[in-house]
């Protein structure tokens, strides 16, 4: 008998339909043995699998201040004396970055250096100048303060908006981030 089970098993995994049926019966079985113990969805008696409470639970007064989102006004962003403002790093970073035409990708990365973070300038190396979607600076950058050290700078370019993360740990404003949002 053991041989006629094992000639019966090798004929059923060697054909693919047979795999497929084995598989089959396998998931029935899970599927039937789930809705077997997850009870009847009606049954007030107790909790079951796979159902939700009706609705969500508020353990807190959502009128009281928790004091975690502050309402004053970020505060203004501070340079060390003789550096330049971050108003001023944005637009000439914006520039250097515009400037991309008949230029070498090592000449451009270096236009963009004096105003880079080195985490930046890293993710800069390799980068064709030629992919640069726009070509001149048209307005004054627009500084939105986060906190005294961060600044987040948008910068309106012919062909779209260039928003620009400035950082400054030490009172000297440096780009740290780049994005793109075509006009």
């Amino acid at each position: 008998m053991p041989r006629t089970l094992e000639l019966g098993l090798n004929r059923i995994f060697r054909s693919r339909w047979g795999v497929a049926i084995v598989l089959a019966v396998i998931v029935l079985a899970i599927v039937g043995l789930g809705r077997l113990f997850s009870g009847d969805d009606d049954d007030p008696s107790g909790p079951s699998l796979g159902t939700g409470s009706p609705a969500p639970a508020v353990s807190i007064d959502p009128s009281e201040n928790d004091s975690i989102v502050d309402t004053a006004p970020p505060p203004s962003p501070s340079t060390s004396p003789g550096r330049a403002q971050p108003e001023a790093v944005a637009y000439a970073f914006a520039s250097a970055w515009a400037d991309h035409q008949n230029i070498t990708p090592k000449a451009w990365r270096d236009q963009l250096l004096p105003n880079s973070t080195k985490k930046l300038a890293n993710e800069l190396s390799g980068v064709d100048p030629a992919g640069v979607p726009a070509d001149r600076v048209i307005g004054r950058p627009s500084l939105v303060p986060v906190s005294a050290t961060v600044v987040s700078a948008v910068v309106t370019m012919d062909t779209g908006k260039l928003t620009l993360r400035l950082i400054s740990p030490d009172g000297h404003w440096l780009v740290d981030g780049i994005d793109w949002e075509s006009a």
